[in-house]
């Protein structure tokens, strides 16, 4: 599976998101990827107040007919951050549609960050599913979530390869980037893909270090704090030799950590 990681400044509104999302879809898929993720809140922009919010969800059923259609024209995957309707505020969520324009999967972030977030969503009940896409086991995390062991490794136990987080990371948080995304990666024996945002929002700028960490914690690919498209291809060799030393999961001892994953 080759992706696409789309490291690029927030659009306010959801008619430009769109638009600079197909254009987006276009070159990933003329260069060959198989999935293109975008950062966290992508349609519409993530920091732009609960009201914005609240009105960007009452479209929501547009934004996915308008995702669908990219998907089935550019024959290409996407990993698509989007509010999404719920009480009594939206959904932080992504969505990821296959190249043949079906909705696989849609995640609603778990774990909610500051002010910002709390002000503006609901937070949502449940883990991501595992699932199939491109023949591999994925599974979903949302910027903030990926911060939490707990998370991904109980992706990690429910079958998955590779872990897609678009994310809105900002400064002075660098360490998340450059340091806890690989550690997540190692300690589980999965991909991790980190897509995120570069530019200001509001009180917001965002500090790019978008990556995909392999299971041995080493960059694929890492972007430096300016736009950027990456491109990095998933291996089934390097997953096993990774898993033959990286052995975390199957010396766990679950006996000793109580209500600990």
């Amino acid at each position: 599976m080759k992706l696409a990681l789309w490291q690029t400044h927030p659009r306010t509104g959801i008619a430009a998101a769109l638009t600079a999302l197909r254009e987006a879809a276009t070159s990933a898929a003329t260069q060959g990827a198989d999935v293109l993720i975008t950062p966290e809140m992508f349609v519409g922009g993530y920091n732009i107040g609960p009201e914005r919010i609240a009105t960007h969800a009452d479209h929501a059923a547009e934004v996915l007919d308008s995702l669908t259609s990219i998907a089935k024209t550019q024959d290409i995957a996407l990993v698509v951050g989007l509010t999404l309707p719920a009480p009594p505020l939206p959904h932080n969520a992504c969505v990821v549609i296959d190249n043949t324009g079906t909705q696989v999967a849609r995640y609603h972030k778990t774990h909610l960050f500051g002010d910002v977030d709390r002000a503006q969503f609901s937070a949502g009940a449940a883990l991501s599913e595992v699932f199939d896409l491109a023949g591999w086991k994925v599974g979903l995390a949302i910027c903030y979530d990926v911060e939490f062991p707990e998370l991904i490794r109980s992706l990690a136990l429910r079958g998955a390869e590779v872990i897609l987080t678009p994310t809105a990371n900002m400064e002075p948080f660098d360490s998340i980037n450059t340091r806890l995304v690989p550690a997540r990666a190692e300690e589980n024996g999965v991909y991790v893909a980190y897509c995120n945002y570069i530019g200001a929002e509001a009180q917001f700028t965002y500090n790019g270090l978008s990556c995909l960490s392999g299971p041995d914690g080493q960059d694929h690919v890492r972007a430096e704090k300016a736009e950027a498209m990456l491109f990095a291809t998933l291996d089934r060799a390097d997953l096993a030799r990774a898993r033959q030393s990286q052995t975390h999961l199957q010396d766990r001892r679950p006996d000793l950590y109580g209500d600990i994953t």
